[in-house]
């Protein structure tokens, strides 16, 4: 199914020894820290701090199709998408390439949360903005 969907950041990362595992590929869940590593970035791009206490981010779903095996050394370029914004939400897409070749898909549903109540709140005006802007 495609989805509307808009670049919002990119980032690249190397590909660490120690990513990988006893098949010689990287570790599935690594590709879960790539993605949380740019989504921390886009997200701190937008003046919002990733710290515990007041309104914030989480994560309420993720998942990742693991495409062609990573292996080290390499840099993988974390492109990442929004797609549907809601009212306290919005969905996000990734790709993970390598030299334009992509790798694995990626995606998770941002929440903006109050961290005390536990209750989702309102995205965040300047946030919205960001995110539908054409």
């Amino acid at each position: 199914m495609e989805h509307r969907k808009k670049l919002i950041h990119v980032t690249k990362m190397p590909i660490r020894w120690g990513d990988m595992d006893a098949y010689g590929h990287v570790n599935n869940t690594v590709y879960f820290r790539y993605m949380e590593q740019a989504r921390v970035e886009w997200i701190e791009a937008m003046q919002v701090p990733v710290r515990p206490g007041g309104d914030g981010p989480v994560i309420i779903n993720a998942s990742c199709t693991f495409l062609v095996p990573m292996t080290y050394p390499g840099e993988v370029e974390v492109k990442t998408y929004v797609g549907a914004v809601g009212r306290s939400s919005c969905q996000t897409y990734v790709d993970m390439c390598i030299d334009g070749t992509v790798y694995a898909e990626g995606a998770a549903k941002v929440v903006w949360m109050n961290t005390q109540t536990g209750k989702s709140v309102p995205l965040p005006e300047h946030v919205r903005a960001m995110l539908e802007a054409e």
